[in-house]
């Protein structure tokens, strides 16, 4: 996948109720690294990382690239979104801006992820008037299945990949 374009990075950061969407920083480091070692967080996405070498190749500002925003709650990184051009993914997402999260397991069931991805999408929205945004998951993350519905994410088609059957999902362009 590849960046947002024309898009400037980083943006001011986002603020909802309860969040701050915010660009990456050195801070950030040993929660990206627990973030991408968790294999519960990695249930659905191939299985977690090995955490020695999360240690050794993780940068000192991790995710600090066009289109990933740190989602922080009470000063401290909960979890990650990315917004980035689709260009691997089945035909029908090639060239959309696809939204990608990973949450800490402390931080499920309390909306948070629903706050997050609205406000990014919110913002995308402002920035890329008339973009359509996919998103894809595992069937068997009803997790993920039920957050994209909440999104106004439709089914566009399920293939298979990764050893599981997949959902891929479109939210129609919005206007700003």
């Amino acid at each position: 996948m590849t960046d947002l374009g024309p898009v400037p990075w980083p943006p001011a950061p986002i603020r909802t109720e309860r969040l701050v969407l915010r660009a990456a920083e050195a801070r950030d480091r040993a929660t990206f690294v627990e973030l991408y070692g968790s294999q519960e967080v990695h249930t659905y996405l191939g299985g977690a990382r090995p955490r020695e070498e999360l240690e050794r190749e993780t940068p000192e500002v991790p995710g600090h690239a066009s289109g990933s925003f740190v989602v922080e709650r009470d000063g401290a990184m909960i979890g990650q979104i990315l917004l980035r051009r689709a260009t691997k993914h089945r035909p029908a997402a090639v060239g959309k801006v696809d939204l990608g999260y990973l949450f800490l397991p402390r931080a499920w069931g309390h909306g948070y992820a629903t706050e997050a991805c609205g406000a990014a999408l919110d913002w995308l929205d402002g920035v890329l008037p008339g973009e359509p945004v996919v998103l894809a998951t595992q069937t068997a993350n009803t997790r993920s299945l039920r957050l994209a519905a909440k999104l106004g994410f439709a089914e566009v088609e399920r293939f298979r990949a990764w050893d599981a059957e997949q959902w891929l999902g479109l939210r129609p362009a919005q206007s700003a």
